[in-house]
């Protein structure tokens, strides 16, 4: 079957894609309102983009009026945000922080998400994520009703037994975080892992 995505099957585009291209890794977001409340929120358009600098994005979707959601209109305004990457225990935690709540109510407090400060920017990480990210908005790029948040990583925090100390690799072993499948409601465990080296 052949899908026209920008034309007679556009508004399948969504489901067919996030459906398709999988697993994906899941970025929860946090960032500062301007009345110093908390958001929280889970997107899976999101992953690494390179190194140097070490570069981030997410793309928070419109809400259905246009406007954007939160973590995005924080990130723009702040020029700040962090990562949390998701331990399989808080699968379920970070499931039910992806709902819809009024500008200025934290998703955090509402669920007893236990928040730490970071280093360098100001909005908190999640204390229990395995791993999370502190980045400075490099910026924000708006392609139709996409906006894709682009973020330089300052510092990286990440749980003592997920990395080599002498070598600062991690563990990938012991870091197995859930990742995001198909539309609406499919998810992945992601430790069934195995190693194939590559060609020289």
């Amino acid at each position: 079957m052949e899908l026209d995505l920008l034309g007679q099957h556009a508004d399948r585009a969504y489901p067919i894609l996030s459906s398709l291209i999988t697993p994906r890794p899941i970025a929860w977001v946090s960032t500062r309102h301007d009345d110093g409340s908390v958001n929280l929120a889970p997107f899976s358009y999101f992953n690494v983009f390179g190194s140097r600098p070490p570069l981030v994005i997410y793309a928070p979707g419109n809400r259905p009026d246009g406007s954007p959601k939160d973590s995005a209109r924080n990130a723009e305004q702040t020029g700040e945000f962090t990562v949390s990457l998701v331990s399989p225990e808080q699968t379920e935690t970070m499931v039910a922080t992806a709902a819809s709540l009024p500008p200025g109510e934290s998703e955090a407090e509402r669920l007893g998400v236990e928040m730490a400060s970071s280093s360098v920017v100001d909005p908190p990480r999640v204390a229990g994520a395995p791993a999370a990210l502190e980045c400075r908005v490099h910026s924000v790029q708006r392609i139709g009703q996409n906006r894709l948040v682009l973020g330089i990583v300052h510092r990286v925090h990440v749980r003592d037994e997920l990395i080599e100390p002498e070598t600062l690799r991690i563990r990938q072993e012991l870091h197995t975080p859930p990742g995001r499948m198909g539309s609406p409601d499919w998810y992945c465990r992601t430790d069934s892992l195995f190693e194939m080296p590559r060609p020289e």
